[in-house]
């Protein structure tokens, strides 16, 4: 048996209060309502703690700051066993309607903003919003689609390059 030595083992430094220069970058992939706010409030947490923070919109994400759906996404119970429902029941006419009234109410009632008035607080906060430039070319989506507060439509090696250096989160 040959083993390899690979140095010393990398151990993060949690104990650091410097919080300046610290940038986050959360990637938001999914444009379902419940999917729409694990990102944003991530991105609000870390303005409020002084992080720089960009968020980049692909794939499906990009409904979360298209015009034409960032007002009206929808949560769905088909398929999501985290409602601990009979998913059967997904399936059924209206369904969706009432999943998707339940959760905004649930959200209000906890005096979360809706998807456009919490990313105009983002960006009011000092946030970056980003178009994913593949995502956005496939859905013939330009820039006057878009949230007027999305700064650009850039490829992934722009935000990667942007971001170089930041924490990373995928949602």
């Amino acid at each position: 048996m040959t083993t390899t030595d690979t140095g010393p083992a990398v151990v993060p430094q949690f104990d650091t209060s410097d919080e300046a220069g610290r940038t986050l970058a959360i990637i938001c992939s999914k444009g379902n309502l419940d999917m729409a706010y694990p990102g944003l409030i991530l991105a609000n947490a870390a303005l409020g703690e002084g992080v720089e923070t960009h968020l980049f919109f692909t794939f499906w994400g990009l409904d979360i700051i298209t015009k034409a759906t960032m007002g009206d996404l929808k949560f769905t119970m088909l398929g999501n066993t985290a409602t601990h429902m009979p998913q059967g029941l997904g399936g059924l006419p209206g369904m969706t309607a009432m999943a998707t009234s339940r959760l905004k109410k649930a959200i209000a009632d906890l005096d979360v903003p809706d998807v456009p008035e919490f990313l105009e607080q983002i960006v009011a906060s000092g946030g970056h919003l980003w178009a994913c430039r593949l995502s956005a070319d496939m859905n013939h989506l330009t820039l006057d689609d878009l949230d007027d507060d999305v700064e650009g439509i850039i490829s992934a090696s722009d935000f990667i390059e942007k971001t170089s250096g930041a924490q990373l989160l995928f949602i």
